[in-house]
């Protein structure tokens, strides 16, 4: 009897990992492709900036708030969107989210002024509301705990991969879609072509993702019920009783975790919508010329570098079982770096020093989001995450704001960067505080 039951044991084992390793190579790389759109829809404005601007007429300041208020749709309606997806499915509303998203992206293309662009980036915000959340919930669904940092590093990819490729198809967008399909400018020419795929690939999720391991017809009848049976043994064993929506909203854990991923995201989307103009503006600081093309290029290197930094520290996070000292350290790194940055002499080592600040932010997101993981399960992990990533995306408001803001005061973009390493410093800090509380369960 214990030599069968320890034959059913290894048969159970063998059929999860099969079923983990088709399950990765089947959705991981196809929401990744999602991600690198949404990603690049949200961001590809900071390449816009470098014509844009000045073809509306609009400051450095009317930029950051615009920039930003992005996340101000996506703020309120983050929640509900991870709660509906939690009961109706991610198939039907991951499909939702991409279509719309994908129609306001190409309606950016006909802004006329600073009124319009506030508009169509809070409709932006609203439209991408309950992506990235949903998926981290999404995922929790097909990997097992001692997995998921690299299963979300992996996905994470999209990120420095949509800078690393969008950067400089961008560039050339801009610099080649003057007059393409009746445009006036390059720029417009983008918004239109890059909003596209999301609105194609959005009808495709509706054919190719199933909401559970249950619903996969790619498994076969043992993967699935093994895969099942180890995710939901786990969330028993390891979280216990799911909690009510309320609960999780009112979690002090969630609230410190809402300010770490605050201080981790200030840093990333200060990178996305200001650094193509940072290195713009080496040109007065350095004496340098480079052309928009040049500019994407050089953009895209931080980036190409924090990918592979990325996979391998939550590797790493992964293999030790330790995850709130690897945000910390990455945070204090991206800090530290971000600091330095503003006192080299010379292109190359500024762009090391932004390098190294990428690798921190980078390195640090996969991680962080294995600690909400442990105590959340359930429509309490639906609330919790879309929670954190609303506050923590809060930061994709302020950072853009004042970084534009303190770049009109000052004519530097030195005072933003000076915020951004703070805010990542604090991050760092209170991801300590965790650390105690991750080696007794996060109770």
């Amino acid at each position: 009897m214990d030599d069968q039951t320890a034959d059913d044991r290894t048969a159970a084992e063998a059929s999860t990992a099969q079923a983990v390793r088709k399950a990765m190579f089947r959705l991981v790389p196809f929401l990744g492709l999602l991600y690198l759109l949404n990603y690049l829809d949200r961001v590809n404005v900071g390449f816009a900036a470098l014509t844009m601007n000045a073809d509306l007429g609009i400051s450095a300041a009317a930029y950051g708030l615009g920039a930003g208020l992005f996340f101000v749709g996506y703020f309120f309606f983050e929640v509900p969107s991870n709660v509906i997806l939690h009961k109706v499915g991610a198939r039907v509303w991951i499909a939702r989210i991409m279509v719309t998203w994908g129609i306001v992206a190409s309606a950016t293309a006909f802004i006329q002024g600073e009124v319009s662009f506030y508009i169509v980036r809070v409709l932006l915000g609203v439209a991408e509301a309950g992506f990235f959340p949903g998926i981290i919930l999404y995922l929790t669904y097909w990997f097992p705990r001692r997995q998921r940092a690299k299963i979300v590093a992996l996905f994470f990819l999209a990120v420095p991969l949509s800078s690393v490729l969008g950067s400089p198809v961008s560039a050339l967008l801009i610099e080649h879609g003057d007059g393409l399909l009746g445009f006036d400018a390059g720029w417009r020419f983008m918004f239109f072509a890059e909003g596209l795929p999301s609105i194609l690939l959005g009808v495709a999720v509706l054919f190719f993702l199933p909401n559970r391991p249950r619903n996969a017809k790619w498994l076969t009848p043992e993967e699935r019920t093994a895969l099942q049976t180890t995710i939901d043994a786990e969330d028993a064993s390891e979280v216990g009783q799911e909690v009510s929506t309320r609960s999780a909203l009112t979690d002090p854990r969630v609230l410190a975790l809402s300010a770490v991923y605050f201080g981790i995201v200030f840093g990333l989307y200060v990178l996305a919508f200001f650094l193509p103009q940072v290195i713009k503006g080496f040109q007065q600081q350095f004496q340098t010329t480079y052309s928009i093309v040049e500019i994407g290029l050089i953009t895209a290197i931080p980036y190409a570098v924090a990918a592979v930094a990325m996979v391998v520290w939550a590797r790493h996070s992964d293999r030790t079982g330790e995850r709130a000292g690897h945000v910390a350290i990455a945070a204090f790194v991206g800090a530290v770096a971000i600091a330095a940055a503003l006192y080299l002499g010379s292109p190359l080592l500024v762009m090391i020093a932004v390098t190294i600040c990428a690798v921190g932010v980078f390195a640090a997101i996969p991680v962080f989001w294995q600690l909400p993981n442990a105590f959340l399960v359930g429509v309490g992990a639906a609330a919790g995450i879309g929670l954190i990533n609303s506050f923590g995306n809060l930061a994709g408001f302020a950072g853009p704001y004042l970084a534009g803001w303190l770049q009109g005061l000052t004519g530097s973009f030195r005072a933003g960067m000076w915020a951004v390493a703070f805010f990542m410093a604090i991050a760092g800090l209170i991801a300590l505080s965790f650390r105690r509380k991750e080696k007794a369960g996060l109770k």
